[in-house]
């Protein structure tokens, strides 16, 4: 668990300080938006199931490593930025929800709910991020690619699996590894939700 949320954190940050840069923020906006998409989602999901002090506040190492990938990527990953922005966002995407699914199930909730905070933990960080950078959120647009639809059919996956019995490791990289390819699948294919 503690790999797999500093793995997300560092992807999640990377995402965040790419789009600040793409924006034309300094270095302070661009630290900004990596912890602000980095620990988002997270911080939602503790606070709405009651877990406090939330998740980063717990382990200062977080917000280290998420601060020292944000400022790498914003002077040092420019040439890549837009292909290593759709794969890190991808997979901070994958991975906070399938975090924020355990953390609900270790609370002994529904299922229901675990799916549910699994897309909440997944997607809100990239909300705060579009947010910041003062455009409509990625998820709410209409002609986007799939995103929150990823993180729900990953998810949802990830915790049948679970109440079947079976280990966790498999189960999160299964879960982990369908919204991080359905996710890339969709913006290759141009696939999105039906528009009216």
């Amino acid at each position: 668990m503690l790999i797999l949320t500093y793995i997300a954190v560092i992807a999640s940050a990377i995402s965040g300080a790419l789009e600040a840069r793409k924006n034309e923020m300094d270095i302070v906006g661009a630290t900004t938006i990596a912890l602000a998409t980095a620990f988002g989602g997270g911080t939602i999901r503790d606070l709405l199931l009651g877990r406090t002090p939330v998740f980063w506040v717990l382990d200062p190492g977080l917000t280290i490593a998420a601060f020292i990938a944000g400022t790498l990527s914003y002077y040092r990953l420019d040439r890549l930025s837009n292909r290593l922005f759709i794969v890190v966002d991808a997979v901070g995407l994958g991975l906070f929800s399938i975090l924020g699914a355990t953390y609900t199930l270790q609370l002994e909730l529904s299922p229901i709910v675990a799916v549910l905070m699994g897309v909440v933990t997944g997607v809100f960080g990239g909300v705060l991020r579009d947010l910041l950078c003062n455009r409509v959120p990625i998820i709410f647009r209409h002609n986007t690619e799939l995103y929150a639809t990823c993180s729900f059919v990953g998810t949802s996956v990830f915790v049948f699996l679970i109440w079947l019995n079976i280990s966790h490791l498999p189960t999160s990289i299964i879960g982990a590894g369908i919204i991080f390819a359905m996710r890339l699948a969709a913006i290759r294919f141009r696939v999105t939700l039906p528009a009216p």
